[in-house]
């Protein structure tokens, strides 16, 4: 860890002002300029509503059985036709939207809390605790997330919940690294070299000094994992370890369907493209927040 070598500045600047960053009318404007980022902006504003009022907008229960109706090709009653149990398609393709965010949010919220603490932890205080984190770091990062994730469901079981829980201690990873790096960049700048040596504690320079400055590239980095997460947990409820039966979860549908793509496309079609849309949703969001959070990308014009 740096020691203070230079007088103490009385009054050190915010990490804020050590960069360049757009001001939120510029921003707003490269957004509006930005036209990839605003589909994926409308078409995550719609999966969002879309899960909100599922209960209002799903014309039938997700587990609502018409056993006269079985494999039904898409009709008025029935917009995406109906799987082997009578059930509609497009009402439990509605209501999964629910478990898409489920995911989207809280394995995310976990990635990065995990991450950004062990990265700021190791990044600032160096030595033998980065070596450490970086080790543990280094050993996730070398197996795919979704190896680890079958291993650990495999030991506490199948479920969604247990599912979410396993992705997001196997996927933080790239945000420790990130983070890591950034914050070995900022601890020797001269504003944490001035406020270590006024006397203001290691919590309190991390919190008021380098979180603000590593917030936008992990901001970017999580919207760009979201579509990471949804297929992986989309992939492991179509093995069935995900969201089991009759939970109308999207990579669920998926399975159900896939025996009868000859004759009945329709089932695992319209989960597939709701899956493809939300995945390239996202994308197109992260994209467009790199370009507007990225200081390089932030000059006046």
């Amino acid at each position: 860890m740096t020691n203070a070598t230079a007088k103490p500045d009385p009054d050190p600047p915010s990490a804020l002002q050590d960069v360049p960053a757009a001001p939120p009318n510029r921003a707003w404007r490269k957004f509006r300029n930005h036209i990839p980022g605003q589909i994926g902006a409308l078409l995550i504003l719609l999966l969002v509503t879309t899960a909100l009022l599922a209960p209002v907008i799903a014309p039938y229960g997700f587990d609502v059985q018409e056993l006269t109706r079985i494999n039904q090709p898409p009709s008025a009653d029935h917009p995406f036709g109906t799987d082997r149990y009578g059930r509609d398609v497009l009402s439990r393709v509605i209501w999964g939207s629910q478990s898409v965010l489920k995911v989207a949010f809280v394995v995310v919220a976990i990635q990065l809390a995990i991450g950004t603490t062990l990265g700021m932890v190791a990044g600032y205080f160096g030595g033998w605790i980065d070596t450490i984190i970086s080790a543990v770091t280094d050993m996730v990062w070398a197996f795919p997330p979704l190896v680890l994730a079958l291993g650990i469901i495999a030991a506490i079981g199948p479920g969604l919940t247990n599912v979410i829980v396993a992705i997001a201690i196997t996927s933080w990873a790239p945000f420790a690294r990130i983070t890591r790096a950034k914050v070995m960049s900022l601890r020797s700048r001269d504003y944490v070299i001035a406020a270590r040596a006024i006397g203001e504690t290691d919590p309190s320079i991390l919190g008021r000094y380098i979180l603000p400055m590593i917030v936008g590239p992990n901001l970017v980095l999580a919207t760009l994992t979201v579509p990471a997460a949804i297929l992986t947990t989309t992939a492991l409820s179509f093995i069935g370890l995900g969201a089991q039966p009759p939970s109308p979860d999207w990579g669920a549908i998926l399975n159900e369907g896939r025996q009868f793509l000859r004759n009945a496309w329709w089932i695992s079609t319209f989960p597939g493209v709701a899956i493809l849309l939300t995945a390239l949703a996202f994308n197109f969001l992260g994209d467009a927040m790199r370009d507007i959070l990225d200081p390089q990308q932030s000059v006046i014009r």
